[in-house]
């Protein structure tokens, strides 16, 4: 009964993958015109997200038995991991911002290791760095490409035929290393606890993440393809072209990397390169980087937790991190308050 419910929670969050994957993959097509209609986008989108599944044994094996010993993985743990990490995921998805399923895979099977004292230190901190350097590189070469097309813009048409071609084919093989990537973040616990092959979950993996892709996609792919900002089709080349390139290299040494954000990153580089700084100052932006960096240790306290309740019976440990949450969300409202007041105070005068 527990292999069932492990194997329906799995391709539940192979899904929802595929909906938060879809805006990294074809958001540059989309947005930049030479995919008019969401749902053709949707549709390349899913095909190119299974045929890259079938390369992505290697990031499968990682997330199977790099990050914690597969002895910690029994079915039981295997579930809670799956159902941390789609809670995660799919709060992200009801919101429209474009998360990184890695992260939050990640996270929820340091929280499994942490409960039973279990982590491959060195290799998660190997991983984590390139959580860093990915989006960085993706952010930085945008941005020099894009002020060097700045620069030499008139020598450049924009809108052809020829490069919405281009773009289409970017975007397909984009789509590709999210397969590639992504999918192990669905199967690889089921891997690591024995309860599929590494082939058979590919295979069922990307199916489903493909699914997920086409029938879930389209809030995101609005978020990244029209609302962070406006790029040519050229541009919108050399965002898909340095993320695939990106996740693809990352792939094929089996590191799990935040697609999302690389891809994301691309696109605010090019949008710095055309507007300034003054782009990180739109709402999209930063609530995208503040689910960044909250989403790994929201999927690690969900699954620490369930653990220490539901097969620990710690109670008191769960009401200690409940407290500390909502010690925190208290204190954000406290200050937002305060902010509120001040801001009233020095537009409507004050005192006694």
């Amino acid at each position: 009964m527990l292999v069932w419910i492990a194997w329906i929670v799995s391709f539940f969050f192979a899904m929802n993958i595929g909906a938060s994957g879809a805006a990294a993959t074809m958001g540059a097509a989309y947005g930049s015109g030479a995919i008019k209609q969401k749902r053709l986008a949707l549709l390349l989108c899913a095909m190119a997200i299974f045929l890259g599944s079938l390369s992505g044994g290697e990031v499968v094996k990682t997330i199977g038995s790099g990050i914690v010993p597969s002895s910690v993985l029994e079915t039981d743990i295997v579930i809670i991991i799956l159902v941390s990490a789609t809670i995660s995921l799919f709060a992200a998805n009801i919101m429209g911002i474009p998360l990184s399923t890695s992260e939050i895979t990640v996270g929820a099977v340091v929280g499994a290791g942490i409960a039973y004292q279990s982590v491959y230190v060195s290799k998660l901190l190997w991983i984590v760095s390139f959580w860093v350097i990915t989006p960085f590189v993706a952010f930085l070469l945008a941005y020099l490409v894009g002020k060097w097309l700045n620069a030499k813009r008139k020598t450049f048409i924009h809108s052809t035929k020829t490069l919405s071609v281009l773009l289409i084919i970017a975007g397909f093989f984009e789509a590709f290393s999210a397969g590639m990537n992504n999918v192990a973040n669905a199967v690889g616990p089921l891997v690591g606890a024995g309860l599929i092959s590494v082939h058979a979950g590919i295979m069922f993996g990307g199916l489903f993440v493909a699914l997920g892709a086409l029938l879930l996609g389209g809030r995101v792919l609005e978020t990244n393809g029209k609302k962070i900002t406006s790029f040519s089709q050229l541009e919108g080349c050399i965002i898909s072209g340095i993320g695939a390139a990106l996740v693809i290299t990352a792939s094929i040494f089996g590191l799990p990397v935040p697609l999302t954000q690389i891809t994301t990153s691309a696109i605010i580089g090019i949008g710095t390169a055309q507007n300034g700084f003054y782009l990180w100052q739109k709402q999209i932006v930063i609530q995208v980087l503040k689910v960044w960096i909250v989403s790994p240790i929201f999927s690690l306290a969900i699954s620490y937790s369930l653990i220490k309740l539901l097969l620990d019976s710690d109670l008191y440990t769960v009401i200690a991190i409940v407290s500390v949450c909502l010690a925190t969300i208290g204190t954000i409202s406290l200050k937002k308050t305060v902010t509120e007041e001040k801001r009233s105070f020095h537009e409507h005068g004050g005192g006694i």
